[in-house]
């Protein structure tokens, strides 16, 4: 699933050293940053933030920030052509340079454009270079000319430069005539557009080459390995710095790094990549969402299943994954002479239990949901953290109802779905719904109830939503929800489908009034996407600084010597028989445990000294409140579960 950005920035951290006030003055001095403001969550759709707030209880805040205003390719044409006209600056700026390189494609992209050429491995001081002869040709103004020449005379001139990769591309183009951008009389691409008018449209100042990867000539991992260079393109020097921030912003919340750093979770190369290890901490946080997950469906009316995660190959004939999915699923397993296979899906087990019995129409609508793991093969390339593996849990869940129930129960998902994302801190979403493509199958009556019911149900929710026309599946229309994170980023998370393909497949029918066999509806619909995946959005949504309520610790116990240990130990386990998630640390000097538990993003922290262990009290500092006083334990566990049950900070 790909992510549309919309981007912004804010800038650094600042540190001030401090100590801690009233109580905690008299255990130590304590130099220690203070979030003065609190750089993390102050981010909007369009704008580049300049300040935000402290976290709150159930997600960041956002403020009226200053602003640099960061259009899209979608919003902006001019960014567009600026984009692709960069990349075509540099495949010529690349060949004057490397004459022997060898061009591919070069389009543009979400933050820029790259380009692929056939060509040695590029080093960093090569990208200086290539941005400098890039710089030159900007300079120069070169007009941007399209011409149309026909199919033979493009092969001309493919073969007369000897470019293998165009000609091959030229083959796939089926439209005539061919048409074809120069920069001044210089250089050449096969290309569609646009294009700025004149190189000199670009600002060069506004341009930066960031990277480069290697990329299999179409994909392809049997082809020839490409070196793609990555550039980003805007439409001022200030956008530009506002993006490098917003870049910044994000490498510092990388779910990766966070969840080494926070001992979250990681993939193990013994086991092999794409196969997500949930450390103790991790898991935390997992069942957290698995519990909430499971208590709003069973108050939605659903039934909840668990399905085996194997199955007989005829399974997989009969859903037609092994016609159109085969690519993506891993190798059969040979079993006392039967073929098995691994599940890609869960949809197939799901219609299984409909089908153990003979259903009526009164038993509609049938609801059931799993949390159900589903293994499918990406190459070794693709994969990603936790935002791209072969392994992983999928919030899935299927509707079995009457023609005339389909809005009523998609209502229902879209408000199921609005209170289990808000619960987690996402308020805003972008909702696509997309209608009948060319080729389908059911027919015109089904698909024009189905989408009508759909769009019925976002009118009634009062959500606004964009309407893809013919992009939905094959099977059925759908709608498609994107949360935006703290950065204004937006992923793919949620999506519900009608699907009019595996009910035929399957014969699965219910009977009606008259006893008459009849097919039912079925809904296919997931709110998280994957719990790999929300947890990964989650960690940099949160930048591994969840809020009270979801942190895997949530109290760090800190004795000022040894001499109070004793007392520590009944407090943690009064904690945690309370349900506390707590934890004690010592054997350190108590600035190096409270730095410690700074660094870990524990949201409080209860220190003791003699004076606590004289009275049965805490000296309590909050991550996000600060100096909270000192309180008598029973009262700092009754304010504890107070907080974590409105979700709201100490």
């Amino acid at each position: 699933m790909a992510s549309s950005h919309s981007l912004l920035f804010s800038s650094s951290f600042l540190s001030k050293p401090s100590s801690f006030t009233s109580s905690l003055k008299r255990f130590v001095y304590v130099p220690t940053r203070r979030f003065w403001p609190r750089q993390r969550h102050g981010f909007s759709t369009v704008f580049a933030v300049a300040t935000e707030p402290a976290i709150s209880s159930t997600g960041p805040k956002k403020t009226e920030p200053a602003t640099v205003p960061l259009p899209s390719n979608e919003s902006s044409d001019k960014l567009l052509k600026i984009r692709h006209t960069c990349a075509h600056v540099m495949a010529m700026a690349v060949q004057k340079l490397f004459p022997d390189a060898k061009v591919t494609i070069g389009p543009w992209i979400d933050n820029g454009f790259y380009y692929d050429f056939d060509m040695e491995p590029l080093t960093d001081k090569d990208l200086k270079r290539i941005k400098k002869e890039m710089d030159r040709i900007i300079s120069r103004n070169l007009p941007l000319l399209r011409e149309e020449v026909s199919r033979e005379e493009a092969q001309k001139r493919i073969m007369s430069i000897n470019e293998p990769y165009k000609m091959e591309i030229l083959e796939g183009i089926k439209e005539e005539p061919i048409t074809v951008y120069h920069i001044g009389n210089e250089w050449w691409d096969l290309c569609a557009g646009p294009h700025v008018e004149t190189t000199g449209k670009i600002n060069k100042k506004a341009v930066e080459l960031e990277s480069v990867a290697g990329a299999y000539w179409r994909g392809d991992e049997k082809r020839q390995m490409l070196q793609r260079i990555y550039g980003t393109a805007w439409e001022s020097e200030e956008q530009l710095k506002a993006y490098l921030h917003f870049k910044e912003e994000a490498k510092r919340r990388d779910h990766r790094r966070i969840g080494q750093d926070l001992d979250l979770f990681s993939i193990q190369d013994e086991a092999g990549g794409g196969l997500v290890f949930w450390h103790p901490k991790g898991a935390i946080v997992r069942n957290i969402i698995e519990e909430s997950w499971k208590k709003m469906h069973v108050e939605h009316g659903y039934d909840l299943i668990y399905t085996p995660h194997v199955a007989k190959a005829d399974l997989w004939k009969i859903s037609g994954h092994l016609d159109f999915y085969r690519e993506n699923m891993y190798d059969q397993m040979e079993i006392e002479d039967e073929l098995y296979q691994l599940r890609p899906m869960n949809c197939p087990y799901h219609i299984l239990l409909y089908q153990r019995k003979r259903q009526s129409y009164r038993d509609l609508p049938i609801r059931v949901a799993e949390l159900g793991t589903v293994y499918r093969y990406e190459l070794s390339g693709s994969l990603h953290g936790l935002f791209r593996v072969r392994g992983f849990t999928q919030d899935d869940a299927h509707i079995f109802c009457l023609e005339y129930q389909i809005k009523d129960e998609i209502r229902g998902v879209l408000d199921l779905t609005e209170e289990i994302l808000s619960r987690f801190g996402f308020n805003k979403y972008e909702v696509n719904l997309s209608t009948r493509p060319e080729k389908s199958v059911g027919g015109d009556d089904i698909w024009e109830k189905a989408t009508c019911a759909l769009r019925d149900a976002l009118d009634d929710k009062g959500w606004s939503y964009e309407v893809d026309e013919g992009g939905g599946a094959f099977y059925g229309p759908k709608i498609d929800l994107k949360i935006e994170d703290a950065l204004g980023r937006k992923w793919q998370c949620s999506t519900i489908q009608v699907d009019f393909n595996l009910p035929q497949r399957f014969d699965i029918t219910y009977v009606d009034t008259n006893s008459d066999k009849k097919r039912p509806i079925m809904i296919h619909r997931a709110v998280l996407g994957s719990l790999e995946r929300f947890f990964g959005v989650l960690i940099e949504h949160y930048a591994g600084d969840f809020p009270l309520w979801l942190s895997p610790v949530q109290v760090r116990v800190l004795p000022v010597t040894d001499n109070q240990l004793e007392f520590c130990k009944e407090v943690s386990k009064k904690l945690r028989a309370c349900g506390v998630r707590a934890e004690l640390c010592h054997g350190e000097r108590l600035p190096k445990l409270i730095r410690n538990a700074e660094t870990q993003k524990i949201p409080l922290m209860a220190v003791v000294g003699p004076k606590e262990v004289e009275t049965g009290t805490v000296t309590v500092r909050s991550r996000f409140g600060g100096e909270l006083g000192t309180i008598p334990v029973d009262d700092f566990i009754n304010k504890i579960n107070i907080a974590v049950e409105t979700r709201t900070a100490l």
